[in-house]
């Protein structure tokens, strides 16, 4: 296949790159870089089968020659992001996915749509199905991320419904590994950079609240699953096993070696607020659809997580 990635210069869509090609097709890398690198494509420079261009997908997308594949990834990521950028990061959820899917409409090809698990909010049901309408805050800070995506999801299933296109909506919890950002401002990375530098982590709160974490190389895995299946309504593609972040705080510290402290700060940063206090997939629908579930171990993962940042530090 050819196959467009937009994003493709960020920490999910470079792998996702990576994955593409390892199975043989040929992959169209797209990013404005606001939030992308190029460094985590640098390694594909050169290569026939892969191409970047840089570009902002709120404009008219141009793609020389055919298409079999999108796959929607642009938009900022992490509270830190949208936060800095939150007009950018409604656009590229609204106008950016609407670009995409004309292009996908144009080009008679399939589309992935890369959703996220903060489609739920703060929820009040444990784990979350995709049936779980969710619990969002539209006005709050963190609402221009996650009405972004509800709203990329409505429009995505309107171009299949009206339009007929090939349409697949992905659900993505909690993902790390290498390529994060050290200021990504997210849990994993800022755990990993205070053990490697020995300061205390901080912990908002009483660390009870919960995440699960899915290792980069089973969520490609599954996102190709889903691409390749028949599916057209959402999916949650992540890792069903659930921890606290004080209890991940923990792991870290084992897993880097470090005998740094952890400190409970109260939550007073804008990122905190709307933040969800419980997340964890019901992937039941994964299972049955696409014959997928993680494998990775998270200790395995944070291995090779850690790793990548003691490069950086």
């Amino acid at each position: 296949m050819r196959v467009l990635v937009t994003g493709g210069a960020g920490f999910l869509g470079s792998h996702l790159c990576d994955y593409l090609l390892a199975q043989g097709h040929k992959v169209i890398a797209m990013d404005n870089l606001i939030t992308g690198n190029v460094q985590n494509i640098a390694h594909l420079a050169g290569r026939t089968d892969f191409e970047f261009i840089k570009h902002d997908v709120t404009q008219y997308i141009y793609v020389k020659g055919p298409l079999d594949a999108i796959l929607h990834f642009a938009s900022p990521a992490s509270p830190i992001d949208y936060l800095t950028y939150p007009i950018p990061t409604l656009k590229v959820g609204s106008m950016g996915t609407h670009k995409a899917l004309g292009l996908a409409l144009g080009k008679k090809t399939r589309f992935l749509l890369a959703s996220t698990s903060e489609v739920y909010g703060d929820p009040l049901v444990n784990p979350q199905p995709e049936d779980y309408w969710g619990n969002v805050n539209p006005i709050g800070p963190r609402g221009v991320y996650d009405e972004a995506k509800r709203f990329a999801e409505a429009l995505t299933m309107a171009y299949h419904r009206y339009h007929g296109v090939d349409t697949r909506i992905a659900r993505i919890f909690n993902t790390y590994g290498p390529r994060m950002r050290l200021n990504d401002g997210r849990v994993v990375p800022n755990f990993i950079y205070q053990a490697l530098t020995h300061k205390p982590l901080t912990v908002y709160g009483d660390g009870s609240q919960t995440r699960s974490f899915c290792y980069v190389a089973d969520l490609v895995r599954g996102l190709y699953g889903l691409l390749m299946s028949g599916e057209h309504q959402p999916v949650n593609i992540g890792n069903p096993t659930e921890m606290s972040i004080l209890e991940f705080a923990h792991t870290v510290l084992d897993a880097t070696g470090s005998q740094s402290e952890i400190t409970f700060v109260q939550p007073t940063d804008e990122r905190i607020v709307d933040d969800p206090k419980i997340r964890r997939p019901d992937i039941t629908r994964a299972r049955e659809l696409l014959d997928w579930e993680p494998t990775f171990d998270l200790r395995e993962g944070l291995r090779h997580t850690i790793a990548y940042f003691k490069e950086l530090v």
